[in-house]
């Protein structure tokens, strides 16, 4: 054994066993949480996610420049790494190589590894002109990146001297299937590298580029560049479907002593998980609406602070001493940060490694609320009417059915044989412009032959208010109560025009014993004109401008069919707002918001109605109280009232049908 040999184990060895204690220490994290969500179901869907998305770099390429440069570099590391494991091998054990899968497939392997050298090195490039240059706002400031950037074009440019030096010292006979390091040795040759020289000169940069491999792996575990490890694993425990409800808890198990988190400690290990796959790319801090509006909360900064956090406990944590493990709340995690979350998702569609950050951020919440009763003043006045009347507002329950006099709806109790119940939430019941969405809904139906009731004084809120601001215990007393209601006329089919209650009762009521057939209206006023029993056929001519409502966009994958409704229209002319389907922005309202106050920067709302109207459309066509309600105060605060109205997809269908 030559002592270059000896040298070789000697520091691979110690390279790879560092690495490896450093991964000992996520695993035993990894360990030290709390399991909750079953990921290792629907195995097939899982392999083939994580095979499109880490191999096919399907999500990073969603921005084709960056997904571009950053898929070369990844593609480019898995080719060029069987020629690195070539290297380290053959030092080991001179005559061994890949040569044996035959002459014209290694010629076809060095020409490919050759090639993406060179691009891999015009991809840094990019990533530095963008890095260094352009400087995008969400990209931030990152040594971490200066120096994997640094560590990636210096193995590229030991890689092409290595190979040049190569061909000058001992000419192989898969040169020419290396265009690229056979135009640089001819250029050493002309600069007068002889074989002699250029024999040492390719032990000196071969040794210089195993030596950067082994100081990457060495650097990887400490870093942020661990997503390179972790990112698949993420991607294959993802949440699927995309449609999910809220983790429910199990108030009725003893064991359970906290609810939500307080610490890192109290969040499962696909949270952690999270926290090391995140390649602070910032996609998520671009089309956070809280974050471009001037709030305090910045996805990525959230995700990178919680890391950070799990990073100082990490002694406390390894040692079982969970009580001594510091506030989750912090001072960069602070009550601002958590409260600004509209839980639009807008985060999580946009994350190339399937983080999940409204999870982390409602489980805060849930500490907040049950654990400290520390929360917005105005949420206690919330908590107390849907407490007493079923309600976020202080209104009667024997109220609920008033929006619909005059219109002989009947209700199940009066009779339970019908084709769909309908489901008309707070907003419809007691807010005097949702109540006409009703009523244009109920004359759809009628006019469809659907035969429909409601539950008038018996249906209560759905709890999504509560769930989302925190308050975990009063959303599930509400589900509950409206399950057994529901199950007691045995409801099969539900229908209903706002999208959190259509969330809350199709994806979250199931934990609970409630399995119904759940419709938002856009999709059943679709489904009626698909069926010829809804026929538009009065013309509005007017430019709609339509808003894709997060609970029903995001968190449900639902786009064509409030679009398919308006296009039926005739005359009806639809224009798409810049920020539309799976990037369109929150109106403000979600995750609880439409309840408290906002006091810190820009109005939500008054953003997103700036992108309506830059359309120029003379309706916003809305499929969301919620929605409806912050796009007309915004129109108001815009004074363009008169120009321009916020209606219902229910509403122009009914406009447009006799």
């Amino acid at each position: 054994m030559t002592w270059q040999t000896f040298l070789f184990i000697l520091v691979a060895g110690g390279a790879f066993g560092y690495s490896g204690y450093r991964f000992s220490i996520l695993i035993r994290l990894l360990k030290a949480q709390k399991g909750q969500a079953n990921r290792l179901d629907q195995i097939p869907a899982r392999i083939g996610t994580t095979i499109l998305n880490v191999l096919g770099q399907k999500a990073v390429l969603q921005k084709k420049a960056v997904g571009i440069m950053h898929a070369t570099i990844f593609w480019g590391f898995i080719i060029i790494t069987i020629g690195t494991l070539e290297q380290f091998v053959s030092t080991l054990y001179a005559p061994a190589n890949f040569e044996f899968i035959g002459h014209t497939a290694y010629s076809g392997l060095v020409f490919i590894q050759d090639i993406l050298t060179v691009l891999v090195l015009a991809a840094v490039g990019y990533a530095c002109y963008r890095r260094y240059i352009v400087r995008p706002e969400a990209l931030g400031k990152s040594k971490d990146a200066d120096l994997v950037l640094a560590f990636t074009a210096s193995l590229m440019v030991a890689i092409l001297l290595m190979n040049g030096f190569h061909i000058l010292s001992a000419s192989p006979w898969y040169q020419d299937s290396m265009p690229f390091s056979k135009m640089l040795a001819m250029i050493l040759a002309g600069m007068g590298f002889g074989p002699g020289s250029s024999h040492v000169l390719w032990l000196v940069f071969k040794w210089i580029h195993m030596f950067l491999v082994l100081g990457f792996a060495m650097y990887i575990p400490g870093s942020k560049h661990l997503h390179v490890i972790a990112a698949g694993p993420n991607t294959f425990f993802k949440t699927i479907p995309r449609e999910k409800g809220m983790r429910p808890i199990n108030f009725e198990d003893e064991k359970v002593t906290q609810y939500g988190a307080a610490k890192v400690t109290d969040f499962s290990w696909k949270d952690t998980l999270d926290y090391y796959a995140c390649t602070e790319c910032g996609r998520c801090q671009e089309v956070c609406p809280a974050h471009n509006t001037q709030k305090p909360l910045n996805p990525k900064m959230l995700i990178k602070d919680l890391k950070e956090n799990l990073y100082r406990n990490k002694e406390k944590v390894l040692a079982g001493k969970y009580d001594e493990v510091t506030s989750v709340i912090d001072e960069n995690v602070t009550d601002d940060v958590i409260w600004a979350c509209t839980s639009c998702r807008a985060c999580e569609i946009a994350c190339p490694v399937f983080i999940e950050h409204t999870d982390k951020i409602y489980d805060i919440r849930r500490n907040l609320v049950m654990m400290e009763s520390r929360f917005p003043a105005e949420a206690q006045t919330i908590f107390k009417n849907m407490e007493t009347n079923a309600t976020p507002w202080a209104f009667s329950s024997a109220d609920r059915g008033k929006w619909s006099e005059g219109l002989s709806v009947r209700t199940m109790a009066e009779d339970p044989k019908v084709d769909v119940l309908l489901w008309v939430g707070c907003a419809g019941s007691y807010d005097d412009r949702n109540k006409k969405v009703l009523r244009s809904f109920s004359t759809l139906l009628k006019k469809a032959g659907v035969k429909f009731a409601i539950l008038g004084t018996e249906e209560q809120c759905t709890g999504d208010p509560a769930r989302r601001i925190g308050n975990e215990y009063l959303f599930q007393t509400l589900a509950k109560a409206n399950i057994e209601t529901l199950n007691r006329y045995e409801v099969k089919r539900i229908v209903t025009a706002c999208p959190h209650c259509f969330n809350s009762l199709k994806n979250e009521y199931k934990d609970f014993g409630g399995n119904y057939e759940v419709f938002h209206h856009s999709q059943y006023i679709a489904k009626l004109i698909g069926e010829g029993k809804l026929k538009p056929t009065k013309g509005v001519d007017e430019t709609i401008a339509y808003h894709d409502s997060c609970y029903l966009g995001r968190w449900n994958n639902v786009y064509e069919d409030p679009r398919q409704s308006i296009q039926a229209i005739p005359s009806a002319r639809l224009v798409e707002i810049k920020a539309n389907h799976d990037k369109s922005m929150c109106c403000g309202a979600g995750g609880g918001r439409m309840f408290l106050e906002e006091k810190i920067g820009k109005r939500v709302n008054i953003a997103r109605t700036e992108q309506a109207l830059e359309t120029k459309a003379s309706i916003v066509a809305a499929a969301c109280p919620f929605c409806m309600t912050m796009i007309t105060d915004g129109v108001k605060a815009k004074e363009m009232s008169d120009k321009v109205r916020v209606m219902d997809i229910a509403e122009l269908v009914d406009q447009a049908t006799p």
